[in-house]
């Protein structure tokens, strides 16, 4: 079987290598480099094992994006202080979400009337458009890319209905397939970047209730995040434009 890899990061610019890049299965790390051949060098290196390959690697790679600390304890942060993310941020928030279902939405009485073939009634004077209308009123940014299934989820097209509210409050919305997603190698991960650097990554149980939040500040997690961002944002569709290519009905 294949490997599927992630892309960490490179120091040569445009010029296509050296990179590294990461299993997203196993997290071992691949080196795309400048191959070692000549024999009075290769004579130098000890064990060689069958089909074993050597490439040149600038310290300065490895120091930039070699992943470390990878037993870190993670740090979570309570449901308050994460709230209050969205108003200390300085610039940006961008959030790639992933799910299928958020089981909170369908606790709400807009869900069920969505659900019902009925208009969703989005109050767009309460605490949280308040909150977001003020953030943008100040410059600040609130982006999101959503993942989508075809055929898409209950729960995403009552997501892409509240694309609206959500554009109507200052947020910039834009949709991606998920087959897309995944030929850009895109995470799994349900997160929100903060400035281009603090993750806050979602944690969901199995009844896809969110259960914690964890804060990532690691430089090399953090310039993944942006990079995914970067791509999911380039080729994702806002979702006026997206709605037109969902299949209608539930």
């Amino acid at each position: 079987m294949s490997r599927r890899l992630r892309y960490i990061g490179s120091n040569s610019g445009n010029n296509g290598c050296p990179t590294l890049y990461e299993d997203v299965e196993t997290g071992e790390v691949l080196v795309q480099g400048e191959a070692v051949t000549a024999p009075d060098e290769v004579a130098q290196l000890r064990n060689i094992k069958p089909g074993e390959g050597f490439v040149i690697v600038p310290r300065v790679l490895l120091a930039d994006f070699s992943p470390r600390d990878v037993d870190r304890e993670p740090v979570l942060i309570g449901f308050d202080e994460f709230d209050g993310m969205f108003e200390s941020f300085q610039h940006t928030a961008f959030r790639l979400e992933t799910r299928r279902r958020y089981h909170s939405d369908e606790q709400t009485e807009t869900y069920r009337r969505f659900a019902a073939g009925q208009a969703a009634g989005w109050d767009l004077e309460d605490p949280w458009c308040r909150s977001r209308r003020e953030q943008v009123a100040r410059g600040k940014r609130f982006e999101r890319v959503r993942i989508m299934d075809n055929p898409p989820t209950p729960g995403q097209r009552y997501l892409l209905d509240n694309a609206e509210r959500n554009s109507a409050v200052g947020e910039d919305i834009r949709y991606l397939w998920r087959a897309d997603a995944d030929r850009l190698s895109l995470p799994n991960e349900d997160a929100w970047l903060s400035d281009s650097r603090v993750i806050a990554l979602l944690h969901f149980d199995p009844d896809d209730d969110l259960t914690g939040v964890e804060l990532i500040t690691d430089p090399v997690q953090v310039a993944r995040a942006c990079q995914v961002r970067d791509a999911a944002w380039h080729f994702a569709t806002p979702h006026q434009a997206f709605s037109t290519e969902v299949p209608s009905g539930m």
